[in-house]
């Protein structure tokens, strides 16, 4: 018998580890996933943006990439937030685009997507569609080492016809490709040099970093080189112990801000990071001239648009392993970074009281996903991050990737407890995934913060003009009973009494959960 496109596809999904597949199904997929193999599981989705975040916070959790399936063009265009969402986060991600049969598709028939490779724009970090049918399976190869090496979403658009037609077996993509970039001695040596010369040294660290080796790495260096560590603006990921003495916070976005910050230090150097990320503009240079900056990452497009002098593509992690043994010693000049004092328990139950509480709570091990743009300074400032792969957040501002990315983490994390820190209003972008988190045993605890409103937006509007955004307030939305609607246990808390108890009774069983549990604590 003649293998099909379809059994290579299957071949190659079991050789490159992808036999969980991600998707919202629709007819252009129905020639592969009918009679699915019963080796291979398929993941429901009830909407594409939490498809792809949940498949994101699956390859997060693995270092591997996800395979994600979707719909033609209906289903590539309600996943584009999330596929660029998963390129700023540096997911791996291979997507198979469901087409129309290549046999009609010059009639424009029903269903068919118009330019699939260009819908997502310049988020993928490479797309294609097959020139004939057996090279489908070698393309899907391709875009694995694609997603696993540029660390993004790589996209196959396949028509539907094309499952069906036989295989010849011929090699489109190699079946192994490595790629490790390794750091040359000459960049080590000026990174040195540069180290070795400065009189106030300061790190920046970033998500290229959150791996054990990094996480080694970097403290290893901080502690040779005695100085203050900040972790990178807008941080998706933890790459320094947020305990340790020598943590000096998180960087500012604002240039004004950096500049004071920076005209203590003669160089900077940024780790696993570019330099700098900024977000409302105001005007002047973005470090002051007395600071040299540096960059090290394995990321080639974030060192071509760093504000530095130097930018060295290499392993960060391997980087900071070598300078630790290299650069001279130096006694700790930082002052312990000073958190808060303890919110007052009494009066209206406050987003700082919640924060507070589940951070005395939160295991040492815990995954923490953050999508509370409301909160977030709070948040940062209440809860330490103590282990690698401990924190996760969008790395570029969009919604709907933290309940759903959450969701990805635990189906992958089994030995350790996944908290999200939510907004009510970013909860509703990917609230079907509550869903998936039920169906599939997703054992997520979901602090959702709900003030009834986009606080955040609010501000930014009062700080602007002095007056009020256009839009309303929606104090009347209740996510309890929304997530009781998709099968996920719910709770409203609404005191702090209430805030305690619901903690301690959620919290410590938390890496056991094979249900996940909404609280919906309405805050001030």
């Amino acid at each position: 018998m003649t293998a099909t496109v379809r059994d290579a596809m299957f071949d190659v999904m079991r050789r490159y580890d992808m036999t969980t597949v991600f998707g919202n199904p629709g007819s252009t997929e129905i020639p592969l996933l009918a009679d699915f193999p019963d080796d291979l599981r398929f993941v429901l989705g009830l909407h594409e943006a939490a498809v792809v975040g949940v498949a994101s916070g699956y390859a997060i959790a693995r270092g591997t990439p996800s395979l994600v399936n979707l719909h033609t063009a209906a289903g590539l265009g309600n996943a584009v937030n999330a596929i660029a969402c998963a390129r700023d986060n540096r997911v791996p991600l291979v997507v198979t685009v469901g087409q129309q049969d290549r046999r009609q598709l010059a009639l424009a028939p029903f269903l068919t997507g118009r330019d699939l490779e260009r819908l997502a724009g310049d988020y993928p970090v490479w797309t294609t569609t097959p020139a004939v049918p057996a090279d489908v399976p070698g393309a899907v190869v391709r875009a694995w080492h694609e997603a696993r090496v540029r660390r993004g979403p790589a996209l196959v658009v396949v028509p539907m016809g094309d499952w069906e037609e036989p295989c010849d077996g011929v090699r489109a993509a190699p079946d192994a490709l490595r790629h490790d970039p390794i750091a040359a001695e000459a960049p080590l040596a000026e990174l040195q040099a540069l180290l070795d010369g400065a009189e106030r040294p300061a790190l920046v660290v970033g998500a290229g970093l959150d791996t054990e080796e990094g996480w080694r790495g970097v403290v290893a260096l901080a502690e040779r080189l005695g100085c203050p560590v900040w972790q990178d603006t807008f941080s998706s990921r933890a790459a320094f112990p947020q305990d340790h003495p020598q943590f000096a916070g998180h960087l500012p976005w604002r240039r004004r801000e950096l500049r004071v910050l920076f005209a203590e230090h003669d160089v900077v150097v940024a780790l696993g990071t570019p330099a700098f990320r900024l977000y409302l503009y105001d005007d002047g240079p973005i470090v002051p001239a007395t600071c040299r900056v540096a960059v090290v990452t394995d990321d080639l497009e974030e060192a071509a648009r760093s504000n530095a002098e130097l930018a060295v593509v290499a392993s960060p992690a391997e980087v900071c392993a070598r300078l630790a043994g290299a650069v001279a010693g130096r006694s700790p000049s930082c002052t312990p970074l000073a958190r808060s004092a303890p919110p007052d328990p009494g009066g209206p139950l406050t987003a700082d009281q919640v924060l507070f509480a589940l951070g005395e709570r939160l295991p040492v091990d815990a995954i923490l996903v953050e999508e509370a743009p409301s909160h977030r300074p709070e948040l940062l400032d209440r809860i330490a991050i103590r282990r690698p792969g401990g924190f996760l957040a969008v790395a570029n501002g969009a919604l709907g990737f933290g309940l759903a990315s959450a969701i990805g983490l635990r189906l992958a994390s089994q030995d350790r407890p996944v908290v999200a820190v939510l907004g009510d209003g970013s909860s509703t972008y990917t609230v079907q995934a509550l869903w998936t988190a039920a169906t599939y045993g997703a054992g997520v605890v979901f602090v959702v913060l709900s003030n009834g409103r986009y606080a955040v937006m609010d501000k930014l509007a009062a700080d602007h003009s002095g007056g009020a955004g256009a839009w309303p307030a929606f104090p009347t939305l209740e996510l309890a009973t929304v997530a009781a609607g998709f099968g996920c246990p719910a709770r409203v808390v609404r005191t702090h009494d209430e805030l305690l108890e619901a903690l301690d009774d959620a919290i410590p069983g938390a890496v056991a959960r094979s249900t996940p549990l909404l609280l919906d604590v309405r805050v001030s």
